[in-house]
């Protein structure tokens, strides 16, 4: 699922990028990552917010049901308020140090790695 001016299918530089996953992976596009996270969950869905707050819970210590969803912020803001209020479940990855996230490419495929660990796919 991609929101907003996120590049999505038809698009000329996935089609370079992806060569020809595009043909096996299902995509949808909504105008608004609100949209999306409302229909999903009329559908249903599951919704983690990941994003570093007060609320937040560790990603490891999560169970994930199925379906779920991941909602990735912003690299500079993050995830709106709206957004997070509609989220069922809050969660970060723990950090050391200074800074108090990691960039979303280094973000997402580490709770993946984990929803696929616990769905058995791993």
């Amino acid at each position: 699922v991609t929101c907003g001016i996120t590049p999505h299918p038809p698009h000329e530089k996935l089609a370079k990028t992806a060569l020809s996953s595009l043909d096996y992976v299902a995509t949808r596009h909504f105008d608004s990552t609100l949209e999306a996270v409302q229909t999903l969950k009329a559908e249903g869905v599951h919704i983690f917010g990941m994003e570093t707050t007060s609320k937040s819970k560790s990603y490891a210590r999560i169970e994930y049901p199925q379906p779920s969803a991941l909602i990735l912020g912003n690299e500079l803001t993050g995830i709106c308020t709206q957004v997070m209020d509609q989220c069922d479940d809050l969660i970060e990855i723990p950090t050391f140090g200074l800074k108090n996230s990691l960039n979303v490419a280094s973000a997402c495929p580490i709770v993946v790695f984990e929803v696929l660990r616990q769905w058995g796919h791993i």
